[in-house]
């Protein structure tokens, strides 16, 4: 895996040429059972197709063989970071998403906002995709929440995902998640991983124990799982690892806090791929780097609705044009991870990815899909080692020994 550690002292950080990198969230697929093709493959993507044929490919293994990534680990192998050492709660990456007060000592964590039965077992853990509006509202009611010696401040992210921010004395972010990941069964009981953090369990039980209380006339949204408890990230931001100006676009909080995390400069944005594409479009040329994301791809997924996720993927394909139009010297495709409608969730399946630019071998795939970027000549490789790949086509990596 050739990570950040390994480039940082051959960048070329006086290199004028510049970069675009879409992310296609949950990109990678598996076949439908009914047609044996996947979404990629099912959809009409002319002008990814076209790219593709004109450009070097293959595809990437997040976190390794089997591995399956969260979002968080998955985009910081992206940026060239070993998601393996540089670990960042969810919370952690929403609370700077969302620009919450969020400091050193503090503790975040990402909420969701679920269904229970009367025995108290999940049954939805998203309360029906519950709208943004809806979650606003409950996040006001959590807000006034009590806990001697802490203060607490929530705020809605998207849809059903809320964060938390909890500020005191001796707080530990060594806690598991009280989200089990499937229905029908209770929370799971929140799990301390050292001694320091039973003090940080306490709180979190008397907030799940307020909030229970405060939900239960709320169906769907009548109770909440707690994910991704984190500290205040502390990396070396991209212009010191790569001598790049980099931007983050990306309309849902999380990816601008995981933007931020690595020093990104990030704006405000709707979460909708027009103002996303407006933002973009009225850039001038100084960023070397700017990072695209695109979510409701990842979302259809998860839900398991294939159509959607096809649709979605061709809505994508209409906007490459626009993309191209600043003409960056590498313009690189690809995903996070896999999300396959017919699983639900994100996977271990490697992700297809396009590398565009002057030094790119002509690979002449035959569509963009996982089965075809399995013959280009990028091989398979570790998502950590797809920035020196990049910086190399960008010719912003120099030799390495004599």
């Amino acid at each position: 895996m050739i990570s950040s550690e390994y480039t940082r002292d051959l960048c070329v950080r006086d290199a004028q040429s510049k970069i675009l990198m879409l992310v296609i969230d949950g990109l990678g697929g598996l076949p439908d059972p009914e047609t044996g093709k996947s979404e990629l493959e099912t959809a009409n993507l002319p002008n990814l197709d076209e790219l593709a044929n004109r450009s070097s490919c293959g595809l990437l293994s997040p976190l390794g063989p089997g591995f399956t990534p969260g979002s968080g680990p998955a985009h910081l192998a992206l940026f060239g970071y070993d998601p393996w050492k540089t670990k960042i709660g969810r919370g952690a990456l929403s609370a700077l998403g969302l620009g919450l007060d969020f400091g050193e000592g503090d503790v975040a964590v990402r909420l969701n906002f679920c269904t229970v039965d009367e025995n108290g077992n999940v049954t939805d853990r998203r309360a029906g995709r519950l709208s943004t509006e809806v979650a606003q509202e409950l996040c006001r009611q959590l807000n006034k929440i009590v806990i001697p010696g802490v203060e607490i401040s929530v705020k809605a992210e998207m849809e059903y995902r809320a964060a938390v921010v909890f500020r005191g004395e001796g707080l530990s972010d060594g806690v598991g998640d009280s989200d089990p990941q499937v229905t029908g069964v209770p929370p799971n009981k929140l799990v301390a991983s050292d001694s320091e953090s039973f003090r940080m369990i306490d709180i979190a039980n008397q907030f799940l124990q307020q909030a229970r209380d405060i939900l239960v006339e709320e169906a769907p949204a009548n109770m909440i799982l707690m994910r991704g408890f984190g500290k205040y990230p502390e990396l070396d931001s991209f212009q010191e690892v790569y001598g790049l100006k980099s931007l983050g676009i990306a309309g849902y909080p999380m990816y601008r806090g995981v933007a931020g995390a690595v020093g990104m400069d990030t704006v405000l944005v709707d979460w909708d791929l027009e103002s996303e594409l407006k933002l973009y479009e009225g850039l001038n040329s100084e960023y070397d780097y700017v990072y695209f994301h695109v979510k409701k791809t990842d979302s259809a997924g998860e839900d398991g609705d294939f159509n959607r996720k096809v649709e979605l993927l061709e809505e994508v394909d209409s906007l490459i044009p626009r993309l191209q139009k600043h003409s960056p010297d590498v313009f690189v495709v690809t995903g996070d991870h896999s999300t396959p409608a017919i699983m639900r969730s994100h996977s271990w399946h490697p992700v297809p990815t396009i590398i565009s630019s002057s030094c790119s071998s002509h690979d002449s795939i035959k569509g963009f899909s996982e089965r075809s970027c399995r013959n280009g000549s990028l091989g398979t490789i570790p998502s950590a080692s797809l920035m020196a790949v990049t910086l190399a086509h960008a010719k912003r990596l120099n030799k390495f020994g004599a």
